[in-house]
């Protein structure tokens, strides 16, 4: 046996561990004193597991470096645990903040007006900060319990042995995480938009497979993305005016936020597009009006909506006037979207390069802007042209018109825009299948008690297979903040024979 840098090796260059399991114990036993430590017994590979009793002479060495491969394992769990909560609490703390912050003037407007039920300032920030604390553990919990399995597996089974599999149990595994923001709380649109994301990755497995590229082929269009955000708007925005209670309450509030319009006027919109006018309702959106300093009257037989939706002002000048105002909701929104992951992915470049990254952070703030903005102000843009050019309105033109409005997605980065399509997909799916529910078309027994942990956690099982064995799918971007996490996935093949451009 010839002594190498990094293990004990026998005359063909193999490891003399194989030699022994392979019944050459006089080649095994050869071990010189002072060879260095056999790294493909240490690390605990899958054939090291097969001839335990093997060590080399400097066996203190090999102790040390086992101790220190062991620590380093520790160390990997500890470190992925406290990032995952680091990220979990920042992204979840900087929204719960704005909410706070955005709050602060209708609380006390209500509160000022003596209406009971109204949350103090204290109550919102204290609910702010056990919700960072939940998505934290969330985070971290899933972070240090993905890593745990993946090494007690490794080290019981193998690294190279368990390569293509186990990643996609650990993902699995850890994915009953998500209970940790509460037992009661269901997070629907968050596991569908997670197995969305599953779903975009796996295609993309499918588009480099030859077996699968041909039927994964329309999944590369380069309009993909704008069609799938028209067909989301197309539900969301309908059951925004029509039916508000099929939207999860925190996205229900967003759209009454950016699509500024108060609930007087969605009520009175939604009973003239029912083709149900009522009279206290429109009596309602005339005294809006009025305190507004505007005179409204409303015609029950009058065609289009127009009144109702935007009163005296002109469908051109409301557009107008509706992009600016929706301009300025909409920027400090996505400041922080921008800020935190420059923050976190381009952590080292903030360093070096800090002027050239917040300049494309304060661009990418400003595109966004104008998207939000300008996807608000067309929806009631289409819809007013809608009704005009056929002279009525009623639920199918509304969803026509609603499905126009996802053509302001083209404004976006294009690296972003598959993102917004698919996270306004899932909100349009939960907001579908609950339209279908309350209708009648879907019997309740399908409603399955905490489904969301079943999908999010083989959505994550998806995911982190294709993040150990298909990296190339990943965005760099993704690539990045997974790796800083999780660290990167050690290759299927570690022994010194595979290493030295052996077959393995």
């Amino acid at each position: 046996m010839s002594p190498s840098a990094g293990g004990c090796f026998d005359a063909d260059g193999g490891c003399a561990c194989l030699a022994q399991q392979n019944g050459d114990a006089e080649t095994a036993a050869n071990c010189k004193s002072g060879d260095s430590y056999c790294e493909h017994c240490s690390y605990g590979s899958a054939d090291s597991s097969s001839f335990p009793s093997f060590s080399c002479s400097s066996s203190s060495l090999w102790l040390d470096s086992t101790r220190l491969r062991e620590y380093g394992k520790l160390s990997r769990i500890l470190v992925a645990s406290a990032k995952g909560f680091t990220i979990g609490a920042g992204l979840k703390g900087g929204l719960s903040l704005f909410s706070v912050l955005a709050g602060l003037k209708r609380r006390k407007a209500l509160a000022s007006l003596g209406k009971k039920g109204v949350i103090t300032n204290r109550d919102a920030i204290s609910m702010a900060l056990k919700e960072t604390l939940r998505y934290g553990l969330f985070l971290g919990t899933f972070a240090g319990t993905f890593v745990s399995i993946d090494e007690i597996i490794g080290n019981m089974a193998g690294h190279r042995r368990t390569a293509r599999w186990r990643a996609l149990l650990a993902g699995a595994l850890a994915g009953p995480s998500m209970l940790l923001t509460g037992l009661n709380t269901q997070h629907k649109t968050l596991a569908i938009y997670i197995f969305m994301r599953a779903a975009v990755l796996a295609s993309r497995c499918g588009i480099k497979s030859k077996r699968l590229g041909h039927i994964c082929k329309p999944l590369t269009w380069s309009c993909g993305d704008i069609f799938l955000m028209c067909l989301s708007s197309s539900q969301i925005l309908s059951a925004y005016v029509l039916k508000q209670d099929s939207l999860p309450p925190s996205f229900r509030s967003f759209l009454n936020t950016h699509g500024g319009k108060d609930t007087v006027i969605l009520e009175g919109l939604k009973s003239f597009v029912s083709g149900m006018p009522s009279s206290n309702k429109f009596k309602a959106v005339e005294k809006y009006y009025s305190a507004m300093g505007s005179t409204v009257k409303l015609d029950p037989q009058m065609k289009t909506p127009c009144t109702i939706i935007h009163g005296n002002q002109s469908c051109g000048g409301h557009f107008l006037s509706f992009l600016i105002q929706g301009y300025k909701r909409a920027l400090p929104v996505y400041l922080p979207v921008y800020l935190i992951p420059a923050l976190i992915v381009h952590r080292e470049g903030l360093m070096n390069r800090p002027y050239e990254i917040l300049a494309r952070g304060l661009l990418g703030t400003a595109r966004s802007s104008l998207f939000l903005s300008a996807y608000c102000a067309s929806a009631w843009m289409w819809t007013c042209l809608t009704s005009r050019t056929f002279k009525k309105i009623n639920i199918p033109l509304v969803a026509l018109a609603t499905f126009l409005t996802g053509l302001a997605l083209a404004i976006e980065k294009k690296s972003r825009r598959i993102e917004i399509s698919l996270y306004c997909l899932s909100r349009g799916i939960e907001s579908f299948f609950s339209c279908m529910t309350d209708l009648g078309y879907l019997p309740p027994s399908l409603n399955f008690k905490r489904a969301d942990v079943i999908v999010f956690s083989i959505s994550t099982s998806i995911i982190m297979h294709c993040y150990a064995q298909e990296r190339e799918v990943f965005r760099s971007k993704y690539l990045n903040v997974l790796d800083w996490v999780f660290g990167v996935p050690p290759p299927p093949c570690e022994t010194p024979r595979c290493k030295n451009g052996n077959k393995c």
